[in-house]
């Protein structure tokens, strides 16, 4: 690979952990609002089988992030980016305390209560999060390398789903189970919320499956790759 194509990669990658750092952040931030990700009204352990919170559409981005990442620059440099995305979670939360702090003018459009009310929880969703996210995300690399390793890099999809649904129960069990015990959200939805917000990351790992193949496609074209062939940055 010629110097220009290495700087071309490396170019691509920063843009790749920017959206992947951006999805994760903005996660930690928009949680507290719920919604209906199916417009069907089924009951499941007494709570609304598709009402799960707009922070997890951010979040299935990170996981084919990183799935992307592993398959093309390998396992060290998704690692890098989760441990990046670690202090950016530990910065924004930095931000958010010190904006709270901060009293609000008489005539302020978003008043001290109005800002507490809606990022106060914050901080115990980022740290809930970091927990959930630097375990499931570690597990999500570790696996789609095994996968990677045992069929020697082909069957993509295989890694590619197996990897992400096993990370993505073990991620939704523990921000729910946290959350329910820092009392953000009561103990009643704890069963309907992992339910549904399990199947929506399953649905959302399936529907990705072909955007990964296209963008494993495109690098492998584009940087004239063969079947497991990754690119070594500078």
């Amino acid at each position: 690979m010629t110097l220009k194509d290495k700087l071309t990669a490396q170019r691509i990658y920063i843009v790749l952990g920017g959206l992947f750092i951006t999805s994760l952040v903005v996660s930690n931030l928009i949680f507290q609002k719920f919604f209906y990700w199916y417009p069907i009204d089924v009951e499941v352990f007494g709570s609304k089988l598709f009402e799960i919170s707009v922070g997890i559409l951010p979040y299935p981005i990170t996981f084919l992030i990183t799935d992307l990442i592993s398959e093309i620059y390998g396992k060290k440099r998704a690692n890098d980016i989760v441990v990046v995305g670690i202090f950016a979670s530990l910065f924004s939360l930095l931000i958010i305390q010190t904006a709270a702090v901060v009293p609000a003018t008489s005539w302020s459009p978003v008043g001290d209560f109005s800002f507490w009310r809606v990022f106060g929880n914050s901080n115990i969703a980022v740290f809930a999060s970091m927990l959930t996210y630097l375990f499931a995300q570690f597990i999500d690399i570790q696996i789609y390398h095994f996968w990677k390793r045992l069929t020697k890099g082909k069957h993509l999809w295989l890694r590619n789903n197996f990897s992400t649904w096993f990370s993505q129960f073990v991620d939704t069990f523990t921000i729910v189970f946290l959350l329910c015990s820092f009392g953000i959200i009561d103990w009643s939805n704890f069963k309907g919320l992992l339910i549904s917000g399990f199947l929506f990351k399953v649905f959302i790992a399936i529907l990705d499956t072909p955007l990964l193949y296209l963008g494993v496609y495109l690098f492998r074209k584009r940087f004239n790759l063969k079947v497991n062939e990754e690119i070594e940055l500078l």
